[in-house]
């Protein structure tokens, strides 16, 4: 059995991808902003904590949106889930088969890590 999504889930993944990634990163900026503005710290501690978000922030990018296969949309699509960028209603573009492996992933993934409110 292959594990690539439909080609009509294929290239709704592509477009919520842009916007997912788009969130993504207005929220990194968001953060550097905010430790930028944190005037009661010096610039050298503001470049440290700069520095500490963007390589915490590199990890999750990567497995959320790295490489856009059919083969590891799904995944990917967790990943985006999980870090909050999609939303219940946005996966309705997909198919049902794609829709349920992704809430059961996420719900596996939430529960894995502690997680029983999601």
């Amino acid at each position: 059995m292959s594990s690539d999504i439909p080609e009509s889930d294929w290239k709704a993944f592509r477009k919520l991808r842009e916007v997912a990634l788009e969130r993504f990163c207005e929220r990194v900026m968001s953060d550097i902003n905010r430790i930028v503005s944190a005037r009661d710290m010096s610039f050298h501690k503001r470049y440290l904590q700069i520095f500490e978000l963007i390589t915490e922030r590199d990890g999750k990018i990567a497995r959320a949106f790295n490489n856009p296969r059919r083969s590891t949309a799904i995944i990917q699509l967790v990943a985006m889930r999980a870090l909050d960028l999609v939303t219940e209603e946005e996966l309705l573009v997909f198919t049902p088969a794609t829709q349920t492996v992704v809430q059961e992933l996420t719900q596996h993934r939430d529960v894995a890590r502690g997680r029983s409110d999601a």
